[in-house]
């Protein structure tokens, strides 16, 4: 093939015949070029496929993400409760009653009349956290604190750290109603007994300092009826933990209605982390339904008492012993409701549990 005066030369078995430059150079593009519209539609197909086959892959690879970062969440809650043992030799107490925020001139027993969230703050790094408001300034100061978000206080399948309206209609007895809350997705083991929260406390800090025992063991979940490990005024030793700190929960995911993960109109979610015994920081294992862990369902709000998780494979739990594990929504409940007995002296087949 050779080219003259604007047209190609072709040489084939029967003679030389002449093209124009122009198409030849149009069958060499048509050779070269692009898809046709069917080959087009199967590229399409072949993509809308694979991103179908991959799309659960993800979601699964995010969910398996999420799930390990509230564990770990656990894990260092967990770990903080443990020091607070070696250090005051007891675990975190579980405050007086809702009405009260943390007390930072009050210490970490009897006294303090804040939960157990505020107690182990000097143990997670936010000790600054946990002074604020302290040498008299709590009624102020406070108020700032309780609406602090705290990111390993929240499980990222359910609501991120960040602050929610205050909704609640009373106030707290010790500190200036806040606008503002930080809030919370787990909860402390206090029991298979009296799941009763609705006092607020003794009015003022110094009318608790003049209560006796006999007038604290009134009111449901202090050392007469708790059978947990944090509970109202508590300061729970391992020594009580007679039926072993492996065999007995620490704390874990708490069930909340996702219709109102950010409102806060369910009484076991209408408060925030820094608070005295309620449903909003402690859950039980009674022997009912009521204390079945379930994962979060649309719908049911009220003042849940049981353990739960948004979680669709199970709920975390840790024990006594630092160890942190999933636990299924199927556990029997006379299982677990020994789990979250410390003293009932009954033999748990961990097998089946986990």
């Amino acid at each position: 093939m050779f080219a003259e005066n604007g047209y190609n030369k072709s040489v084939t078995e029967k003679g030389v015949f002449l093209l124009p430059v122009e198409v030849m150079v149009k069958r060499r593009f048509a050779a070269a070029g692009g898809f046709t519209l069917v080959e087009l539609l199967v590229v399409i197909t072949i993509i809308g496929l694979l991103v179908a086959l991959l799309l659960p892959a993800v979601q699964g690879a995010r969910e398996a993400a999420r799930c390990v970062q509230c564990k770990n969440n656990i894990k260092q809650m967990a770990t903080a409760c443990l020091l607070h043992e070696a250090r005051h030799g007891f675990l975190p107490t579980g405050g007086w009653a809702w009405g009260f925020a943390g007390e930072p001139d009050r210490g970490f027993d009897k006294r303090q009349p804040s939960g157990w969230y505020y107690n182990i703050l000097p143990f997670i790094e936010q000790e600054d956290l946990h002074e604020m408001g302290a040498n008299g300034t709590n009624r102020t100061e406070g108020k700032k604190r309780v609406g602090f978000p705290v990111s390993v206080f929240h499980c990222p399948d359910r609501r991120s750290a960040v602050t929610y309206p205050y909704t609640h209609g009373s106030s707290y007895f010790n500190i200036d109603k806040p606008s503002i809350i930080g809030r919370s997705d787990y909860a402390a083991n206090s029991g298979d007994g009296n799941t009763n929260t609705y006092w607020k406390g003794p009015g003022t800090l110094a009318q608790g300092d003049n209560m006796s025992e006999a007038d604290w063991e009134k009111q449901a979940g202090t050392s007469d009826d708790a059978t947990g490990v944090i509970f109202r005024r508590s300061m729970c030793r391992f020594a009580h933990i007679t039926d072993g700190e492996s065999c007995t929960y620490l704390l874990g995911e708490k069930y909340i209605d996702p219709d109102h993960y950010y409102d806060g109109t369910d009484c076991d979610n209408d408060q925030g982390w820094d608070l005295g015994y309620d449903y909003d920081i402690n859950r039980w294992t009674c022997n009912n339904n009521a204390c079945q862990p379930k994962m979060d369902i649309r719908g049911q709000g009220g003042c849940h008492v049981c353990f739960g998780s948004a979680h669709p494979a199970g709920f975390h739990m840790a024990f006594c012993d630092g160890s942190v594990r999933r636990m299924s929504y199927e556990i029997d409940l006379q299982t677990n409701r020994y789990l979250g007995n410390r003293k009932d002296g009954q033999a748990v087949d961990l097998s089946q549990v986990w």
